[in-house]
């Protein structure tokens, strides 16, 4: 198939950052993946089979290509006049991503099955493989010292999925280099001081990984986290990269429900059927209620607030995962 009707059907449904690649072992990661399970920098939410992080076809045996879309998600932050307010990433602003690409993709597969058949699999994080890695093989973007793909449109704020295929492509995208030259802002912004060193990220101490864990939260970890409710975009906001980068063009990812904060009394003293209806379709909702009910005890205990309300809805909750967090905070007042 020609890369150039690839790309025409992908402008056609709105998907404007494509890029193409082959479907070899990912060789220039592997090393560094194994690594990180030495130095026990893993989480629980990586994949332990190296091979599958690596090889495409471990995932997808006829695969012979991979057509790579990146979707902007990058709106302007909007205004609120709630001060006991929790911080969502802007990954978790609108309709939860992984069904946004899926559906896109699933467009992009059915304009081209018009042409030829092939065989596909639809990947928007939820593969073993390094997407990012994919991302980069595919042209979409170069790593930031923050090992976040930059694309020079769209700045990090940018989500990736893509098509394994047994298409043979006339030709492929090349790898764009860093050009992050001697900045360093976002290693000395990190909160958690994640990014120990340029491109190399301790997920550990990343304040994202932390808001999702289950693992518990001792106070100094817990302090670090702020007032993020879910995720965290210090390291991106602070990059010069993401200045006067372009909007996304996708709807889905607007801040209708949320306006782009979590109302922290509100997600404390909701019912679980309350929550579905207002989270359950954002990314961030996938940890469940009581990551976010625990991250938003912990906005409390950091912005030293309790009232009756928050005091007899947490006296309550019979959550054993909660019964911790709660402790600490009601001892504190």
């Amino acid at each position: 198939m020609k890369v150039e009707l690839i790309i025409e059907k992908s402008l056609e449904i709105g998907l404007d950052l494509i890029g193409l690649t082959d479907a070899s072992i990912l060789n220039r990661i592997e090393e560094k993946i194994s690594n990180r399970f030495e130095e026990n920098l893993a989480t629980e939410f990586e994949n332990s089979d190296i091979s599958k992080r690596v090889n495409p076809r471990e995932i997808m045996k006829s695969v012979n290509s991979i057509i790579v879309v990146g979707l902007p998600y990058f709106y302007e932050s909007y205004n609120n006049n709630n001060r006991l307010y929790g911080k969502l990433a802007r990954s978790s602003w609108g309709i939860d991503y992984h069904i946004v690409i899926k559906n896109y993709l699933n467009k992009l597969a059915d304009k081209l099955l018009q042409y030829e058949k092939f065989e596909y699999s639809i990947l928007a994080d939820t593969s073993p493989l390094v997407d990012r890695e994919i991302a980069y093989k595919a042209g979409i973007g170069y790593y930031g010292k923050n090992t976040s793909i930059i694309n020079d449109k769209y700045g990090s704020f940018i989500f990736i999925g893509y098509l394994l295929t047994d298409l043979r492509l006339d030709k492929y995208s090349v790898p764009i280099e860093s050009q992050c030259g001697e900045c360093d802002i976002c290693l000395r912004s990190c909160p958690g001081k994640a990014i120990e060193e340029p491109y190399k990220l301790n997920p550990k101490k990343c304040i994202s990984y932390l808001t999702q864990t289950k693992h518990y939260l001792n106070e100094e970890e817990s302090k670090k986290m702020g007032i993020n409710i879910y995720g965290c975009d210090i390291c991106q906001i602070v990059c010069p990269k993401n200045e006067n980068i372009k909007e996304s063009h996708f709807d889905e990812f607007k801040p209708y429900k949320t306006n782009g904060i979590v109302d922290i009394k509100e997600i404390i003293c909701m019912s679980k059927r309350e929550f579905e209806n207002k989270y359950g379709d954002m990314s961030g909702a996938w940890r469940g209620k009581n990551v976010l009910t625990r991250n938003a005890i912990i906005a409390l205990e950091n912005i030293g607030y309790i009232d009756n309300e928050i005091k007899k809805a947490l006296e309550n909750n019979s959550s054993e995962f909660l019964k911790p967090y709660i402790v600490r905070y009601l001892s504190k007042f």
